[in-house]
């Protein structure tokens, strides 16, 4: 990657994490594309250059921290436990404080799936994590040999759980970590 776009992709990352931020701070109505802008210390015009909205700004920024938390959380599984335990392990230590962030998980949850065009991105965000799940859990399989499906089925399958669990959640109510548990809970039997 040349240096202009390194530093082209550090700007993207940066007015990312400061939309993802601000959210977490003021809410989404709060965060308007010129707080966001300061923040990432960049002109408004500059903000515009990268992001067609400040949703598409807060959804990328907000999936990146979840990136980041899950593969945090997986990493940190114990050596001993299959790739399985190991997933399960770590959505359920991601569990652990979500009473804190619930109506900002709600209020993005809402918002990527406000349009066709959000929705298709934070379908194609899971396939990141999906990805990253897998290359993860791929030293914990047995006879694991290149071009293996196994471990991207695995984040496949650990991502449609979290999807259709948001999905009943914003339905249907009730507490989203046990919706995950529910549906992990098949995974380890399947």
């Amino acid at each position: 990657m040349s240096p202009s776009a390194r530093r082209r992709a550090a700007t993207r990352e940066r007015i990312a994490e400061a939309a993802a931020r601000l959210v977490a701070e003021v809410g989404l109505a709060g965060a308007t594309v010129d707080r966001i802008a300061n923040a990432a210390d960049i002109g408004r015009a500059t903000f515009f250059r990268y992001f067609n909205s400040k949703e598409d700004a807060v959804a990328e920024g907000v999936n990146a921290q979840w990136l980041g938390r899950i593969t945090t959380a997986l990493a940190a599984q114990p050596a001993g436990l299959t790739a399985t335990e190991a997933v399960l392990g770590a959505f359920r230590e991601l569990a652990l404080g979500f009473a804190e962030i619930e109506g900002q998980v709600r209020e993005l949850a809402t918002l990527t799936r406000s349009s066709e065009t959000l929705d298709a991105w934070t379908l194609h965000i899971y396939v990141r994590y999906e990805s990253a799940i897998a290359e993860l859990v791929a030293p914990r399989m047995p006879d694991v040999v290149p071009q293996d499906a196994r471990p991207r089925l695995l984040g496949a399958l650990a991502m449609a759980t979290v999807r259709i669990a948001l999905d009943d959640w914003l339905s249907h109510g009730g507490s989203l970590p046990d919706r995950v548990r529910a549906g992990m809970a098949a995974i380890s039997i399947a």
